[in-house]
């Protein structure tokens, strides 16, 4: 019986071995850049409400419901937009990232909280447009921590913001210092860059 449990114990180390060979497609660009900001555990919702200013409450699935006629909804990436992930573990659950930077036509870095369940922030994670129309319809996630491309495909249901629904598509809010991140880093975040004055 002992025997029995060693073999059975060799085999589970085995494949823990090899599961830890395995991995998604590998990086193909300078991703050096990009990091996790460790600290005090956070979600993704007060992470984008605070890094956008868009003051839009509950869970990520609501978002894009509560947006309509509030925010500019678009099917396309613009810069200090909130990324919205939808449907990938259920109905009722979702991820939001905000747009850092758009890279080029398929590919977008954001910044985000929580998204690998760990409460962390991640800074200009790169995300790839993967859908076959190139509508930014699915995309995948660069992982920081194994340095790779994910291998799962995340549905987008699209991009609020940064500006209001109105005809004219005034600001909805300042551009802000990433005050989150900056106490995390152990920076002062009254240094005065978000006290600037909308110009």
């Amino acid at each position: 019986m002992v025997g029995c449990f060693f073999r059975l114990a060799a085999a589970g180390v085995f494949c823990a071995l090899l599961a830890g060979c395995a991995g998604g497609p590998e990086a193909d660009g300078d991703y050096a850049g990009s990091g996790r900001v460790s600290g005090a555990l956070l979600q993704c919702v007060p992470y984008a409400r605070e890094k956008t200013g868009i003051p839009i409450y509950g869970d990520a699935y609501t978002w894009w419901d509560q947006a309509a006629g509030r925010y500019a909804r678009s099917a396309t990436p613009s810069e200090g937009a909130v990324l919205v992930l939808y449907g990938y573990a259920g109905p009722a659950r979702a991820h939001l990232a905000v747009v850092r930077q758009i890279v080029d036509a398929r590919e977008i870095r954001v910044d985000h909280a929580n998204w690998l369940d760990d409460g962390a922030i991640y800074l200009d994670d790169p995300v790839r447009d993967v859908s076959p129309a190139g509508d930014w319809s699915q995309v995948r996630v660069f992982n920081l921590r194994t340095g790779a491309w994910g291998s799962r495909v995340y549905p987008v249901q699209g991009f609020i913001g940064p500006a209001s629904a109105s005809s004219d598509l005034q600001v909805a809010a300042r551009p802000q210092r990433d005050a989150i991140a900056a106490l995390l880093a152990g920076q002062d975040a009254a240094d005065g860059d978000d006290l600037e004055e909308l110009q």
